[in-house]
């Protein structure tokens, strides 16, 4: 009985962690192909099966849902997965021409 409850509990502690795993874990660091030396961020968007790259558009973007939704403004990857999904959601609907954002 004991072995078994050993094992359970290895289990547990095995698969919980993988499966929590939360959006920011999922975001790739890569190098930007601009001509600048900055990096860019790639988040997956789960509910939209698609991917989104973290650039000055994309800020000027979340800042604009924040002030809509009239929050504070956090840097994104510190978001709980649900406001992050929240804001894809929300980005989904307003395109950078609706925003006014200018493209770089």
């Amino acid at each position: 009985m004991s072995r078994l409850l050993n094992a359970a509990l290895l289990t547990a502690a095995l698969v919980v962690p993988i499966a929590t795993v939360s959006t920011v874990l999922l975001a790739q660091d890569h190098e930007s192909t601009q001509t600048t030396e900055t990096t860019t961020r790639t988040y997956h968007d789960r509910q939209h099966n698609d991917d989104h790259s973290w650039n000055k558009r994309e800020d000027r973007a979340y800042r604009s849902w924040a002030k809509e939704n009239h929050r504070k403004y956090r840097e994104f990857n510190r978001l709980k997965d649900d406001d992050q999904q929240s804001y894809w959601n929300w980005r989904h609907e307003h395109s950078d021409a609706l925003l006014h954002i200018d493209v770089d």
